[in-house]
């Protein structure tokens, strides 16, 4: 099992619930704006950074 794809899994997976915290937050109008900036902008930063990960990283089965 390769180490760096199960890392850009879970980085994906962290951005992409970031990312629905920020828009459930902002579609409720949440008092606190600040606070969705923060999380949408590290939703994305993981999201992008977890699928670049996945995909630049290479499968090479071991014999």
């Amino acid at each position: 099992m390769n180490l760096k794809r199960t890392f850009g899994l879970i980085l994906t997976i962290l951005g992409i619930i970031g990312l629905i915290y920020a828009a459930i937050g902002f579609v409720q109008q949440s008092v606190n704006s600040r606070e969705l900036i923060v999380y949408g902008i590290l939703g994305l930063i993981f999201f992008v950074t977890g699928i670049c990960l996945v995909k630049n990283t290479a499968d090479v089965a071991k014999m």
